[in-house]
């Protein structure tokens, strides 16, 4: 190669290298060389828009963090990052998918206890937090499916990991599950009773009475035991359930031999 070819070549380098730099100059951003780099960028992202309570946006973060970066540890903590974010804004079969998907996935993970506990949070949808009561309605009269999976959940993390930081707390949901689940079958009871189905009411208070019988309804689920068996004619019966209740809730007893108050009129 001449030396007039060898100049000629170094100029189209040095053309195409000033080409570079011009379009660098006027704008456009290198990526970073180390995609380590770029991904804690993008977690860190995701995370502060998380701790701020921009939920939705932390939502789409960590989605998008998923995407790109699927394995490794900031991948396992977007999941459940991402679970509690749709927890916070009320999107709580979204969170369910995802904490039962952390579950799945990594199911010796040191946080699947958490992810646990987060499913039981979000298939009880925080309807009464922890021991709070709803304005105007009754959480006994609503559909107990949801309350169930709850106790289902939390009976699990209980179950397999007792150590757990989130036990107590899930504890404490149970029973509170448990005594609504109880209200829920007594609240049934009732509206049978009321409708003159008296047998279809003893059946429900017995099931309240054998499936809980520390909870405090246990004291209306007698007292509708009672009563239903008086209507029904088997004063035995009705005298029996009434010396049951006389013994655990003295206060609530109705003499079964009495004529029932809905017979008054």
């Amino acid at each position: 190669m001449n030396q007039v070819v060898r100049n000629f070549l170094c100029l189209v380098c040095m053309a195409a290298l000033a080409g570079c730099g011009a379009l660098n100059f006027f704008g456009k951003k290198d990526e970073p060389t180390n995609p380590d780099a770029t991904a804690d960028r993008l977690f860190k992202e995701a995370k502060d828009s998380l701790n701020s309570g921009d939920y939705a946006r932390s939502i789409k973060l960590f989605e998008n963090f998923e995407s790109k970066y699927p394995y490794g540890a900031q991948a396992q903590q977007s999941i459940l990052d991402g679970a509690w974010a749709n927890y916070k804004i009320a999107e709580y079969p979204v969170a369910v998918s995802g904490a039962e998907r952390f579950i799945k996935l990594y199911p010796t993970h040191q946080n699947v206890d958490y992810a646990h506990y987060l499913k039981g949070l979000a298939l009880f949808g925080d309807e009464l937090g922890l021991f709070k009561f709803l304005a105007n309605e009754d959480i006994s009269e609503r559909d107990p499916k949801a309350r169930r999976e709850a106790y289902g959940a939390f009976k699990e993390l209980v179950e397999k990991y007792p150590n757990s930081g989130y036990t107590n707390d899930a504890r404490q949901r149970m029973q509170h599950l448990h005594n609504s689940l109880a209200d829920y079958d007594v609240h049934v009871a009732r509206y049978y009773f009321n409708r003159g189905a008296y047998v279809a009411a003893v059946n429900r208070a017995q099931l309240a009475l054998t499936t809980y019988p520390d909870a405090p309804a246990t004291r209306d689920a007698l007292r509708l035991l009672s009563e239903g068996y008086a209507a029904l004619g088997q004063t035995q019966l009705a005298q029996d359930t009434n010396r049951v209740l006389a013994r655990t809730h003295p206060s609530a007893v109705a003499p079964a031999t009495e004529k029932p108050w809905w017979k008054l009129w």
